[in-house]
């Protein structure tokens, strides 16, 4: 019998972003609530080309099916008229152990999961008035971030820092073409003062200064997914009042909470699962400062593709 393969366009067509949405949001709760198996994951470095590679596995307490993925990262393929991600999905049954089929989703799949998790975080995590929005980075990740946050929540301004002018600039562009985000190219100080800001670069050094961090504001980090990256401070976890964690162990080890705790600014036992706070509307003072570090679950990658693969093969 010949393998059932998916690809991109057929994957874009089954899913909607309210089925990723609500999908990521279970899965999240689900992880919370020790309701999945995951593995820790394997990585891969590749600093020749400035690449890596992620294998995540996962599995939902009770689903019919487990995924292996894996996910490549090369930061240097916009230079060579390719995409910076790529990857597929492997879906197998939990019951029987045979292989179901493989989305050949080029990393679309992992995408929209940062998405969705972000986007979910961000809008749990954020003051209910919170409007102007912060974004470091400007690759795809940058850009849905903003627009699946709009989709939960109104989002009157986006500014975009990044290292390329020309880059950041292409950016707010194209949220302003089509996200109506009116969004505009800011300093680093400047993004850093926004009412919510997402991080979404492979950096190596904290993308923005604590200090400017405004009180009430939120910050959602998801580039942190090896141990050499480090996007956010420190000193901005001794500063929050909740910080939450997509996996406490996989952020501790490499995540942004872990570099944190290793520097004495956070203790590590001080953060709360993200899933927890998806389950009902967060008490926060309008002061605190809140902090999120996403560096990816495998269960939410099994959730996912079990979703799409039951729209493809009813």
């Amino acid at each position: 019998m010949t393998l059932p393969m998916f690809d991109t366009a057929a994957i874009k067509k089954a899913a909607t972003s309210q089925l990723v949405l609500d999908t990521v949001r279970d899965a999240l709760i689900a992880h919370a609530e020790g309701r999945t198996s995951v593995p820790p994951p394997l990585h891969l470095d590749f600093p020749e080309a400035d690449g890596d590679c992620h294998v995540k596995a996962g599995w939902i307490t009770g689903a019919t099916d487990f995924t292996v993925k894996i996910a490549t990262g090369f930061y240097g393929n916009p230079g060579l008229g390719l995409p910076s991600n790529h990857g597929l999905v492997c879906v197998v049954s939990a019951r029987t152990g045979q292989v179901r089929a493989l989305l050949d989703d080029r990393g679309l799949l992992t995408a929209w999961r940062t998405a969705a998790a972000g986007a979910l975080i961000t809008h749990a995590m954020a003051r209910p008035g919170a409007v102007a929005l912060a974004v470091f980075g400007t690759g795809e990740q940058a850009r849905l971030q903003a627009t699946w946050l709009a989709k939960l929540r109104p989002v009157s301004k986006v500014l975009v820092h990044g290292r390329n002018q020309h880059n950041a600039t292409a950016l707010c562009d194209e949220l302003n073409a089509h996200g109506g985000l009116h969004a505009r190219p800011a300093s680093a100080q400047e993004a850093a003062t926004a009412d919510m800001i997402i991080t979404t670069t492979p950096a190596t050094a904290p993308v923005l200064d604590a200090d400017q961090v405004r009180e009430g504001a939120h910050v959602t980090g998801i580039g942190t997914d090896m141990p050499h990256k480090n996007e956010l401070p420190p000193a901005l976890f001794h500063r929050a009042r909740l910080i939450a964690t997509d996996d406490h162990a996989q952020c501790l080890d490499h995540g942004d909470f872990g570099h944190a705790v290793r520097a004495g600014a956070a203790a590590e036992d001080s953060d709360i699962a993200a899933g927890l706070l998806l389950r009902g509307p967060l008490d926060r003072p309008d002061t605190a400062v809140t902090v999120a570090d996403l560096t990816g679950v495998g269960a939410l990658d099994a959730a996912l593709a079990s979703a799409v693969l039951s729209r493809l093969v009813p």
